[in-house]
C-alpha cells in the first residue's frame, strides 16, 4: 500500500501536475494540502476519470485538504480538527482505508512569527497533538500525513542558520514536533533514511530547486501499530523540476500488507 502526501499549492492551476504524476506513480491512497478552492470548484470529475475517488474539504482561496483512494473505498471520519469549533480554515480531513485511519493536515505556516499567526499555528499544534494522543489510545493503525510546516532539525534545512527566527523553526515549533513524535509516532523517511539530507520543498526563487536548497517539512507519521509494515520511503523530487510544478514534492511511503 503507497501513500503520498502532496501539497498541490493550488490544484486547478497544477492539476496537469497532479494528474501526470498519479497516472506515472499510481499510489493508492494521496493526501493534498493547499488546494486554494472551495468545494465546489474542486476537480472530481477529473480525479475520477485518473481512476481515485475522492473526499475533500476546500476553503476559497486559501488551505483545503482531500483524501483521494484508487480502488478503495474511503470511511470518511472527520473534516476538521476538534476543540475549536469556530476555526474555519480547512486544514485537516480524516478517514479509513484498508483498515487504515489516515490523517491529512495542513499545518499553519505561522509567519510572520512573532505575532498572531505564529500564536495561532502553536495553539493549532496543541489541538493537533491532543488529538494524536487520543488516536493512540485507540491502539489502531494511524498514518497521519501533510505539511507540516515545521523543519525537524539543522539538517532538514539547507543552511539551517537562515531560518532560525522563521515560524517553521523556531524553537517552539520544533520542540511541539519532538513533543508529538515523543507520543510514540515515528518519521517515516527518517525510519528509512535516518541520516541523508532530504528535502520536500524548494522555493521558487535564487534557484532554490536547482541548488538543491530546500527544507524538509512534508512528514509522514506512522502509529506502533503500522510501523513494522514499513518496506520503504521517499520524495519524488523530479516532479519538483517539472513546468508549472508545486514548490512541494510528493513525498511517500509504503506499507506491506497486514497479517
Amino acid at each position: 500500500m503507497k501513500i503520498a502526501t502532496y501539497n498541490v499549492n493550488g490544484i486547478n492551476g497544477r492539476l496537469p501536475v497532479l494528474l501526470r504524476w498519479l497516472e506515472e506513480t499510481q499510489p493508492d491512497v494521496v493526501c493534498l494540502q493547499e488546494l486554494k478552492a472551495p468545494q465546489e470548484k474542486f476537480p472530481e470529475q477529473a480525479i475520477n476519470d485518473a481512476g481515485y475517488l475522492a473526499i475533500w474539504h476546500g476553503q476559497k482561496s486559501w488551505n483545503g485538504v482531500a483524501i483521494l483512494s484508487k480502488g478503495h473505498e474511503m470511511k470518511e471520519v472527520r473534516r476538521e480538527l476538534p476543540r475549536d469549533p469556530d476555526d474555519a480554515h480547512s486544514r485537516y480531513i480524516e478517514a479509513i482505508v484498508k483498515g487504515v485511519l489516515i490523517g491529512c493536515l495542513y499545518l499553519p505556516n505561522g509567519n510572520p512569527a512573532p505575532g498572531p499567526k505564529f500564536d495561532y499555528k502553536l495553539a493549532w499544534f496543541e489541538r493537533f497533538k491532543l488529538h494524536a494522543a487520543s488516536l493512540l489510545a485507540e491502539k489502531i493503525p494511524v498514518v497521519l500525513v501533510g505539511d507540516y510546516n515545521v523543519i525537524p532539525t539543522e539538517r532538514d534545512a539547507y543552511k539551517p542558520e537562515r531560518w532560525v527566527k522563521d515560524a517553521l523553526f523556531r524553537p517552539e515549533t520544533r520542540a511541539a514536533f519532538e513533543e508529538l513524535i515523543g507520543q510514540g509516532w515515528t518519521d517515516a523517511i527518517r525510519k528509512i533514511y535516518p541520516d541523508e539530507v532530504i528535502y520536500t520543498f524548494w522555493d521558487y526563487f535564487r534557484d532554490a530547486y536547482g541548488r538543491n536548497a530546500g527544507l524538509r517539512i512534508d512528514h509522514l507519521l506512522l502509529s506502533p501499530q503500522i510501523e513494522s509494515r514499513l518496506v520503504n520511503a521517499g520524495v519524488d523530487k523530479f516532479v519538483r523540476g517539472w513546468e508549472k510544478s508545486s514548490d512541494h514534492a510528493p513525498t511517500w511511503i509504503e506499507l506491506s500488507d497486514a497479517e
